[in-house]
């Protein structure tokens, strides 16, 4: 899955829009990873990834668009990490 997208022209809100999605999306991913997890040092492990996330979506300023899209980068390649192949 190729999630690459173009946001050279997209509004800074909109950005923020999808900042928030990405972490959303991921924050879920390892929340899920968590829960699953059968043992408690994973369960911890994956927990306090989401809380990171979640952290570092609540500390990002709506109008700092570098930091913006270097977290939509990263978080987009975390999440095709975890994604296992169908």
């Amino acid at each position: 899955m190729h999630d690459h997208i173009d946001l050279e022209h997209t509004p800074t809100a909109m950005v923020y829009d999808i900042f928030a999605e990405t972490a959303n999306e991921l924050i879920g991913r390892y929340t899920a990873l968590s829960d699953a997890a059968a043992q408690q040092s994973d369960r911890e492990r994956w927990w306090q990834r989401a809380l990171e996330v979640r952290d570092v979506r609540r500390s990002v300023p709506a109008h700092d668009r570098g930091a913006l899209l270097e977290h939509i980068t990263r978080w987009k390649a975390d999440i095709r990490a975890l994604t296992v192949p169908e």
